[in-house]
């Protein structure tokens, strides 16, 4: 479902000004599954789920929690 984390300059401001993380996704996987895979996986509270599809590939904009900065799951993940 989750197929990676996307670390590009765009990515790792959003990361920082908006605490959210961007992942791609597969592309026929709908919001809500999208939410409960990152909320179990990541073991964080998702605000929102937001997705854009393009150039054949889908991309899931996921705002978290306050409680959890964006910053500390991509760290924990090898992102940054």
């Amino acid at each position: 479902m989750i197929e990676r984390f996307v670390s590009t300059e765009k990515g790792m401001r959003i990361i920082e000004s908006e605490n959210t993380i961007i992942l791609e996704v597969n592309r026929r996987t709908k919001k809500p599954e999208i939410k409960k895979e990152v909320e179990t996986q990541f073991k964080v509270k998702v605000v929102s789920v937001n997705t854009l599809t393009r150039a054949n590939r889908k991309y899931a904009y996921i705002k978290l929690d306050a409680k959890n900065p964006a910053i500390d799951v991509a760290t924990k993940f090898g992102v940054i």
